[in-house]
């Protein structure tokens, strides 16, 4: 397929020329940067604040033991996360192209199919994971009138209550129709999807502490029911222990795994300004911390309220006694995920299948393929269960190749990449056959330390996979 690329660098001039190669109108370098510094901070801000980060967070901070060691570890590992996605996206403002067609540099024309097909297959299951997340914050809601109670206790089917598997599917479609105008209808959504999360989480925050009595950083819950919570997820040492708050920073970096691959965001940037776009992914670490902080008040104060660990959001929301203040925060937590996921879990495989067939998969139709598979993958729902070993295994599938797309584009080729020849069927980056074979030794090199190993066998130590 023929298409307009831009020169060198990702910038359009007078001198660019038709060239062939595997590209579509939508997997070509940007045209249109107009996502500021206030649209790619929300990036971050619907990419932090959802239910499932919310959950991921409140769990990690069983496994701290305390206040002050909960803010070490996630200072840590946001700071890690800032550094990667610094790393990427500042490609993506330079080239203008998508994660997919970035990894054609390293891994061959056609050999990027393979890291873009297994971010789409990561991206799909997250994309599952935090629709059910929303859904369940409507389920909350929904069953405290009696009838609605009722219908979720005698209705079952695919694994799920009946009003679950309604709310799943509706949840579902909403996002579709968010995609529907493509990108542009996305950086208008987040940007107030975003910011309406914070103001939800700080009221949750403030009427449980209020409702406690007090204002605690000092967590009071006993050691037996953090080992009880925690016992499952494989995470070394006891809670409050060195290795317990390294792992809690590992695992913090691996939620972020598949965001970090930011190109399709950071390519909406305009050059001229991507110092001050990088400035503004500063909030990135910024939003985690603050966030965990929210995420560590709440949790304490909830179980100094209702004696119990409570760490999903919507079952905190579901004992309200207001009704009103039950409602703002199940829709608010509804749209805050699918804020998330529509910027995350939509646009990164909706890009990746359109890199693997160009010629019959637009970015609409990739997204429809990655949202028909989180559809089907509900009734097995896979991402049910440990929060930190669910967020392991994705993480230890995606680190190999991350770290063989960014040595070769800052160590091997110095920042520098013809973005014309990642169209070229046979330019620079046809490596063998269009398979660049020493990238994927390396890659499968990783990944047999990162998955194989400490996965399926009992080769490696318990706690490797933490650190995948």
């Amino acid at each position: 397929m023929e298409a307009r690329a831009v020169a060198r660098g990702g910038h359009s001039n007078d001198h660019t020329r038709r060239i062939t190669g595997p590209v579509n109108e939508d997997l070509a370098p940007a045209k249109v940067r107009n996502w500021g510094p206030f649209s790619i901070f929300n990036v971050w801000t619907s990419d932090v604040h959802s239910l499932w980060g919310y959950y991921l967070a409140a769990s990690l901070f069983l496994f701290c033991g305390g206040f002050v060691n909960f803010i070490i570890a996630i200072g840590i590992g946001s700071l890690i996360i800032y550094a990667l996605m610094n790393m990427v996206g500042y490609a993506g403002v330079k080239t203008g192209v998508p994660y997919p067609v970035l990894a054609r540099a390293s891994f061959g024309i056609w050999g990027a199919n393979i890291p873009a097909l297994v971010r789409a297959i990561v991206a799909c299951f997250w994309y599952g994971a935090q629709t059910a997340a929303a859904s369940g914050a409507i389920v909350a809601l929904l069953i405290r009138s009696q009838w609605f109670a009722d219908f979720n206790q005698g209705t079952h089917f695919l694994g799920h209550s009946g009003l679950e598997v309604i709310c799943f599917v509706v949840i579902w479609a909403l996002q579709l129709l968010i995609i529907q105008k493509g990108m542009e209808t996305v950086r208008r959504f987040q940007d107030w999807g975003g910011p309406a999360v914070w103001v939800m989480m700080l009221i949750l925050a403030i009427y449980l502490c209020i409702k406690a009595g007090t204002f605690a950083f000092t967590s009071d819950i006993p050691m037996d029911v953090l080992l009880e919570k925690t016992k499952d997820a494989g995470v070394p040492g006891t809670p409050g222990s060195w290795t317990s708050l390294f792992a809690v920073a590992a695992i913090w970096v691996t939620y972020f795994s598949a965001p970090i691959s930011t190109s399709a965001i950071s390519r909406a940037t305009p050059r001229t300004r991507h110092r001050c776009a990088r400035a503004s992914s500063g909030a990135l670490p910024v939003n985690l911390i603050l966030f965990s902080l929210v995420a560590g008040v709440t949790t304490i104060a909830a179980f100094d309220v209702y004696g119990e660990v409570l760490l999903h959001p919507d079952q905190i929301s579901a004992k309200f006694d207001s009704w009103f203040l039950a409602a703002l925060a199940a829709l608010t937590f509804a749209v805050a995920t699918l804020g998330i996921n529509v910027v995350a879990n939509f646009v990164s495989p909706a890009f990746d299948f359109s890199n693997v067939f160009p010629r019959q998969i637009d970015f609409k139709k990739g997204g429809y393929i990655a949202a028909l598979i989180a559809l089907v993958l509900y009734p097995f729902a896979p991402w049910e269960g440990s929060a930190a070993s669910f967020v392991n295994i994705i993480g230890a599938t995606m680190g190999p190749i991350f770290g063989v797309m960014m040595v070769d584009y800052y160590l091997i080729r110095k920042g520098e990449v013809d973005v014309e020849a990642l169209y070229r069927e046979n330019g620079e980056f046809r490596f063998q056959g269009g398979w660049h074979v020493n990238a994927f030794i390396a890659a499968g090199i990783g990944a047999v330390f990162s998955s194989i190993l400490p996965n399926f066998t009992s080769l490696l130590p318990s706690w490797w996979g933490v650190y995948g």
